[in-house]
């Protein structure tokens, strides 16, 4: 039995056991836990469990990959609250909840009552790492946040504190890793924490941290990108993980995300989905249906994958109105295996099938996550879905190396060269790439500069498109300084107006787009759309997916951080709420 299914029904036996008539007049949970629990390997197991609760999970449409549409990377018929610039300050939660944290300083008040030391290392590394991964996110969405290392009762009056500077939570954090990093043993896991995932999460706070002290200002930054390249070079030299390849360029990186059980060579921690618990999640139904906001990759990513021969696909001129199937013909191979382009077909299937504007906003038609037909329905999706994998390991070192302005050509080859070589790419030249900065990713990140300007810019385009759809571009945007960014047009495919389309140049027309009446005699197999009604055109004749959408603003001054509750507010006068809210 996988693990997260472990932790969910763990966690049930533990309530429903301790709510039966044998419990009634003896020990409730909080009393059960410190006389007649914590004592073995399998208590400490139990408990454990519920933490991985915390993880990106199945809800709302998919948060482990779906959350790039609160930022307009994946495109929506709807706006989010971000993007609209409608966010307000609530009374309560806003996701200032402290409920998970109380349960993981419980756990290490108590577990070393097990006198198991083998179990006492591996648990007490786990709800470690799960009280770094806890702090990290409240850091990432408030900022300074109080720092509690035990649980709190009514009348402790720490419970009333100020916030502590981000800085310091973020030292305690990396104590927390550095622990379970020492302790937890070299045991390789799939579906559970271990040493590695700890090395991971470090990597990912000390990028984070260090490139949003950099570009917010905040002093101090350099130990954190340090930290990143520690622990990944760690990940790169002494662990069992490298990038999953089978030297099928045209189908690897997609058969890692579609695979029923995690890829292990790559995967360093997934979440697994089971058909027998009914606990799918949606991947097949949110890109196949027209009920899920018909999901679609906007223009400006496309846009910013490579040419099959590395050279830029925006420095050719008119870039931005070349029909679908020339522009995504002869480009990085990840393109291909992340929407739909000429000669797509289903998992187990032959036909080939076109991009369908009815699913697809943008008509960028997404395939990533996408399995075979058996599991259309909602939440039949079986396949894993990561939550760290090694490449993201290999995107962090070469990233920090870049801003600390120590990256070297090896560096280079060592990272971005090997996600590129698995899909047949060429390699990233430092030299060239900082002799020559993409104008056109400049237009997202106006305020890099320096000596590494190129290599930093090439490196935040191989993030945006090996990471795509897997939940990192809104916390990129924000550690970047990037927000006006996602105030950018969001725009889909070009058809310079009404008639007939062959998207994927098979020979048979896919798309008609009509003006007025819809027209008589239909051609079987083309899907009808109302030019003005059912799709709108910008000006340059591109997809406008949300007219009346695109004078979105961003408030550098605020927006970066979410607002705290105004009845914490209330509730704890010595905090203070976040700058402008």
């Amino acid at each position: 039995m996988k693990r997260i299914y472990i932790a969910l029904i763990s966690l049930s036996s533990l309530l429903l056991v301790n709510c039966s008539d044998d419990y009634l007049d003896k020990n409730p949970i909080s009393d059960v836990s410190e006389e007649s629990f914590f004592l073995t390997a399998s208590d400490l197991e139990l408990y454990t469990n519920g933490f991985y609760l915390l993880l990106p999970n199945s809800s709302n449409r998919n948060e482990i990959f779906t959350t790039d549409s609160q930022c307009g990377e994946i495109v929506l018929n709807t706006v989010s609250d971000l993007m609209n610039s409608s966010r307000i300050v609530p009374t309560t939660g806003g996701g200032w909840s402290w409920t998970n944290l109380r349960n993981i300083n419980y756990f290490l008040e108590n577990y070393e009552k097990c006198s198991d030391e083998t179990a006492k290392n591996r648990y007490g590394g786990v709800a470690r790492f799960f009280r770094a991964y806890f702090y990290f996110n409240m850091v990432m969405n408030f900022g300074d946040v109080p720092w509690y290392d035990k649980t709190m009762e009514a009348d402790d009056q720490d419970l009333y504190k100020a916030r502590d500077d981000r800085q310091f939570v973020v030292d305690m954090i990396m104590e927390d890793l550095d622990w379970a990093i020492a302790n937890m043993g070299d045991q390789q896991y799939a579906y559970e924490v271990s040493k590695y995932t700890a090395l991971a999460l470090k990597s990912r706070v000390g990028l984070f941290e260090g490139t949003f002290g950099k570009y917010h200002g905040i002093p101090g930054y350099e130990k954190y990108l340090e930290a990143a390249i520690d622990a990944s070079q760690e990940l790169m030299d002494n662990s069992p993980y490298g990038l999953y390849n089978t030297g099928n360029i045209e189908a690897d990186y997609a058969n890692l995300f579609r695979a029923e059980t995690a890829e292990t060579t790559e995967i360093i921690l997934a979440r697994e989905y089971t058909e027998p618990l009914t606990n799918g999640h949606r991947a097949n139904y949110y890109t196949l249906t027209g009920s899920q906001g018909t999901p679609g990759m906007p223009k400006s990513v496309v846009n910013s994958y490579l040419n099959a021969d590395g050279s830029r696909f925006t420095d050719q001129p008119d870039y931005n109105i070349i029909p679908f199937a020339m522009e995504t013909a002869n480009r990085d191979p990840r393109l291909s295996q992340t929407i739909r382009t000429s000669g797509y077909t289903r998992v187990g299937q032959s036909v080939e099938l076109a991009p369908d504007l009815s699913f697809s906003i943008t008509g960028y038609h997404l395939t990533k996550f996408v399995t075979g037909a058996n599991s259309d329905g909602i939440n039949q999706n079986t396949n894993d879905l990561p939550v760290f994998r090694f490449a993201e390991v290999l995107l962090n070192y070469a990233e920090a190396k870049a801003e600390l302005g120590t990256a070297t050509q090896t560096d280079m080859d060592n990272s971005i060269g090997l996600l590129r070589n698995r899909v047949g790419m060429p390699g990233l030249s430092l030299a060239e790439a900082n002799a020559n900065p993409d104008v056109y990713q400049e237009t997202f990140y106006p305020n890099v500069s320096g000596a590494n300007k190129g290599l930093i810019l090439e490196i935040r385009r191989e993030r945006r498109i090996e990471m795509y759809m897997e939940g990192h571009r809104w916390n990129d945007v924000r550690r970047w300084k990037a927000g006006q960014s996602i105030t950018l047009p969001l725009r889909g495919i070009y058809l310079p107006g009404a008639g007939e389309y062959d998207l994927d140049d098979n020979g048979a027309i896919d798309l008609v787009v009509f003006e007025g009446e819809l027209p008589s005699g239909q051609i079987e197999g083309a899907k009808y759309f109302q030019l003005g009604t059912d799709i709108n055109l910008s000006p340059d004749n591109l997809i406008d997916p949300l007219p009346g959408f695109n004078d979105r603003t961003f408030n550098e001054d605020r927006d970066y951080l979410l607002p705290i509750p105004t009845q914490e507010l209330q509730l704890n006068t010595n905090l203070v709420q976040n700058p402008n809210w």
